[in-house]
This record gives C-alpha cells, sequence and structure tokens, in this order.
C-alpha cells in the first residue's frame, strides 16, 4: 500500500497520533509531508526506507515508529540520529558498528528490541545514547558490552531479554544508575 503526495498533505494536518501502520511503501515526497505531522507517527509497516527519506523523517516532531524496517543503512541511521523523541525501530535483527555510533548520538527513547546480536564496538556506541535504551531482544551479551552497557547514563537500559549473562557482566550492568 502507498500514498500519494495529496493524501500525505491532508494526513499530515490530523492532531495527534496517525497510525499509517498499513503502508508498506513511502516516497520521498510523501515522506518530506509526513515529516511535518505533529505527534505519534507509526510507518512500522514500511519495509524499506529511502535515505532521502529518513532525512526528512528525522525532522519529525514526536514518536516516529519504524519498525517493519529489517535494514539500516548507515546514511539513513545518521540522518534518523537526528530525531527528537522517541525512536522505534522494532524490526531491526542486526545493526552495524557504524549505524550504532550514529544511533547513539539519538536523544531521546531508542527502541531496537529485536537485535538479538551487539558487538562489543556497538554495544560502546550505543552507550552514548542520551535516553531510554530499549534492546530487550538480546539474550546475551560479551563481559565487555556490558561494561559499556552498565556505563549508560541516558536513562533506562532494558534488557529484559537476557537469558545469560556472565558474573563480570553483571557486576557492571548493576552500575547502570537508571534501573533496568
Amino acid at each position: 500500500t502507498t500514498l500519494s503526495d495529496e493524501a500525505a498533505a491532508s494526513l499530515s494536518k490530523r492532531k495527534g497520533n496517525l497510525d499509517l501502520s498499513g503502508l508498506t511503501t513511502l516516497s520521498d515526497s510523501a515522506a518530506a509531508i509526513l515529516s511535518k505531522h505533529n505527534g505519534e507517527l507509526n510507518l512500522s509497516g514500511l519495509t524499506t526506507l529511502s535515505d532521502e527519506a529518513a532525512e526528512s523523517l528525522s525532522t519529525h516532531n514526536g514518536v516516529l515508529d519504524l519498525s517493519g524496517l529489517t535494514i539500516l543503512s548507515d546514511e539513513a541511521a545518521e540522518s534518523l540520529s537526528k530525531h527528537e523523541g522517541t525512536l522505534s525501530l522494532n524490526g531491526l535483527t542486526t545493526l552495524s558498528d557504524k549505524a550504532a555510533e550514529r544511533l547513539g548520538r539519538h536523544k531521546g527513547g531508542l527502541n531496537l528490541t529485536r537485535l538479538t546480536a551487539l558487538s562489543d564496538e556497538a554495544a560502546a556506541n550505543l552507550s552514548r545514547h542520551k535516553g531510554r535504551l530499549h534492546l530487550g531482544g538480546l539474550k546475551t551479551l560479551s563481559d565487555v558490552a556490558a561494561e559499556s552497557l552498565g556505563k549508560h547514563n541516558g536513562g533506562e537500559l532494558n534488557l529484559s531479554g537476557l537469558t545469560t549473562l556472565s558474573d563480570k557482566a553483571a557486576k557492571s550492568l548493576s552500575r547502570h544508575n537508571k534501573g533496568w
């Protein structure tokens, strides 16, 4: 399902939450128009997003749900890192170190609940994130990754999916001061 620019213009004026989770594609021009919407914008049906559309959506004011994306380019991560507010990328199961470095600059909640693995470098990069960090899809963390995430000082750290954790990793995570 797609959306014309005219329809996007009409919908962008809607007050409050805008749930367009049925959309599977979004043109760059429609993304630019929808970025002007104030309030939650749910585009979780999108499975791909161009770098240009990501740049436009980064200016959106409010919660931005892109949980249908399964791949995120480093360039799109750079753009989305500028978004202020909660950013949901719950469809991603992997994240490059470079994308993690860029998303680590994001200010606001960051939901990456389906990540199943996180390199030590990616963990160090995400630990710099300022805001709630949701990594509930991780089943295990290396000692080095846990040490980095234990230093996360941007808000809540959610690691609710952990099933295996060494004593050293647990000690590192216990230093996180905002709860998890």
